[in-house]
């Protein structure tokens, strides 16, 4: 027979251990990026609204958007309930099946800064590119807005939530 002090300690530790998990994931939670292939697959379940977030490598407030912005609860819980989030290196050199079509970086060796066939269709203002660069589709993939800079939280979570 097992004495009760230590079903209690084993009831305690098991109860601490499911609810500090829980406060613990909660926290740790992350914005659920999809490829182009994931939203395709994604996109033919279940129509949802999508946000594309198109960065560089180069960029700092690309960085600076995924350490300050894309960490806040709010817009976490928004982006992933409410829309297909995907993050895009602009300048990616990948080949990508999408919609039936293959897209590729065609500049690759040609330009210092190589921009995807990808960025070139969704991201492009005046024929240039800039990061970050944040795209709004809604569910039959049709762009609503396009976003040329680095947004804080209350200017995203606005832009979000029209």
């Amino acid at each position: 027979m097992i004495p009760k002090p230590y079903i209690l300690l084993h009831g305690l530790l098991a109860l601490l251990f499911l609810f500090g998990g829980h406060a613990r994931s909660q926290e740790g939670q992350s914005v659920q990026w999809l490829s182009f292939e994931q939203l395709e697959d994604s996109l033919a379940k279940k129509p949802k609204k999508v946000f594309i977030d198109f960065y560089t490598d180069w960029c700092t407030y690309c960085r600076k958007m995924d350490k300050v912005v894309f960490t806040k609860p709010e817009v976490i819980a928004l982006l992933n309930d409410q829309y297909y989030a995907v993050r895009f290196d602009a300048e990616v050199d990948s080949v990508i099946a999408f919609g039936g079509q293959t897209f590729v970086n065609d500049q690759v060796g040609k330009s210092r800064n190589p921009l995807h066939q990808i960025a070139q269709l969704l991201a492009l203002r005046g024929g240039g590119f800039v990061a970050p660069t944040l795209v709004v589709l809604d569910e039959e993939f049709k762009v609503t807005a396009r976003y040329f800079e680095y947004m804080d939280k209350k200017r995203l979570l606005q832009a979000l939530n029209p």
